[in-house]
C-alpha cells in the first residue's frame, strides 16, 4: 500500500468508521460518508472518488477472502467530477516567459518545460545519467516531491522529500530534445562546476540536474518560488507551472505532430486521455483545416472588371442570349435582366469545371 493510500486511511477513513465491523458495512453507510465528506467537509470529488477507490480495493480483497458476501462500494452512486479548465499560454505569452528566463538561474528549466511537457518532479528529480547530450535524447526514469511522511504507526504528520519512481509505466519515457536546450544543457552544467569550485568542501555531489549552489537537491517549493518570480518579471499574468506542459502539449498538435507521439511524449496512459484532454486544441485545428479546403467546393467568381461580349437577339418568346466565348452556351428568356442572371451563373459553373 502506497504512502498515500496509508495517508487516506488514517485521515478519512479509520475515524469515520472506527468500532464497525467489516461485516456491518453498509452502502447506506458508505454514501452518507462521502456525502458529509462533499457537503460539509468540502472535498473535490477528485479526493472522494480517490478514498473510494481505496475502500474499494480492501473490501474486494475481503470479499475474495470470504469475510463479506458482497463489496457495499459497488452500489455506491460517486460524484461527477468536473474536467478542470486547462490553462495555456498563448505563443506571445509563452515567447515573452522564454525571453524573460534567461535572466533567471533556474530559467533553463523553463525552457525545459515548454519544451519537453515534463512535469515539475520530473524535472527536479532529473539526474545527468539520464541525459544523453550525444543522442538529444532524455529519459524520465525519477521523481522529487515532498510527501507527507509515514512515522512507525502509519501516521503522516510530517513531510519530506522523496525521490522515487514514476508511479506509472507510462511515465518513464524517452523525450527527444531540441537542439538549442542541449547547448543550453550544456552551459547549465558548467554553471554547476562553477558552483563545485567556489564551495570547495561544501558542495555536494548528487548528479542532479537540477542543484542549488551548493549541489543540493532543489525541492518543489522553492522552485515554484524561483518560477514565480521569472513569471513576475515576465508580466504575463499568473499561470501555474503545470501550464507549461499543456503548454507544449498543445503547440505540439498545433503543429500536426500526432497523437501517439505526443502522448507517448507526455507519459500519458491512453492516446485517447491525450484525444480527449486536449479535444479543444484538436476542434480549433479542425476548423483551420476545414478553411483551407473551401476553394475547393466554392465556385469561381466572375471578377467585376471582368466581362464577356453577348450577342442578345429577340424572339417570339423574349430574347435569346449568346456568350460569344462560349459557343454552347444559349439562354433563352421573356425577361433581358433575369436571362443575363442565368447566363452568368452558367459561365460561372463551367469556369468552376
Amino acid at each position: 500500500m502506497s504512502a498515500t493510500e496509508h495517508i487516506s486511511i488514517n485521515k478519512h477513513i479509520a475515524i469515520a468508521f472506527p468500532n464497525m465491523k467489516i461485516s456491518n458495512l453498509a452502502t447506506r453507510n458508505l454514501q452518507e460518508f462521502y456525502m458529509y465528506k462533499l457537503e460539509v467537509e468540502n472535498l473535490s470529488p477528485k479526493t472522494v472518488i480517490n478514498i473510494h477507490r481505496c475502500i474499494h480495493e480492501s473490501l474486494k480483497q475481503a470479499v475474495l477472502e470470504r469475510y463479506i458476501p458482497f463489496n457495499p462500494c459497488d452500489a455506491v452512486v460517486l460524484p461527477k467530477t468536473i474536467k478542470p479548465e486547462i490553462e495555456i499560454l498563448t505563443i506571445a505569452e509563452q515567447n515573452k516567459l522564454m525571453q524573460t528566463s534567461y535572466q533567471f538561474r533556474y530559467g533553463i528549466f523553463i525552457r525545459l518545460a515548454l519544451t519537453t511537457g515534463m512535469r515539475l518532479g520530473e524535472i527536479l528529480g532529473l539526474k545527468w545519467e539520464n541525459i544523453d547530450l550525444y543522442t538529444q535524447t532524455l529519459w524520465v526514469r525519477q521523481t522529487l516531491n515532498r510527501l507527507e511522511k509515514i512515522d512507525y504507526d502509519g501516521h503522516g504528520n510530517k513531510t519530506e522529500i522523496i525521490i522515487q519512481t514514476p508511479k506509472t509505466q507510462n511515465s518513464i519515457r524517452s523525450i527527444p530534445l531540441m537542439p538549442f536546450i542541449v547547448n543550453e544543457l550544456k552551459e547549465w552544467r558548467n554553471i554547476q562546476l562553477h558552483d563545485k569550485s567556489s564551495a570547495g568542501m561544501d558542495y555536494v555531489e548528487n548528479g542532479l540536474v537540477v542543484t542549488n549552489p551548493l549541489g543540493g537537491y532543489v525541492e518543489p517549493r522553492t522552485f515554484k518560488d524561483a518560477y514565480n518570480k521569472i513569471l513576475e518579471a515576465s508580466k504575463i499574468g499568473h499561470f501555474t507551472f503545470h501550464a507549461l506542459r499543456h503548454t507544449f502539449c498543445t503547440r505540439a498538435l498545433e503543429n500536426d505532430m500526432d497523437a501517439k507521439t505526443v502522448s507517448s511524449i507526455m507519459g500519458h496512459y491512453s492516446v485517447a486521455f491525450t484525444l480527449d484532454t486536449y479535444a479543444h486544441v484538436l476542434d480549433s485545428h479542425k476548423r483551420e483545416e476545414m478553411m483551407k479546403m473551401q476553394n475547393l467546393f466554392t465556385p469561381a467568381q466572375i471578377s467585376e472588371r471582368q466581362s464577356y461580349p453577348v450577342i442578345v437577339t429577340p424572339s417570339l418568346n423574349g430574347f435569346i442570349l449568346n456568350p460569344v466565348d462560349f459557343e454552347d452556351l444559349s439562354i433563352e428568356s421573356d425577361n433581358l435582366q433575369y436571362g443575363i442572371d442565368c447566363l452568368q451563373n452558367s459561365i460561372c459553373q463551367i469556369i468552376a469545371t
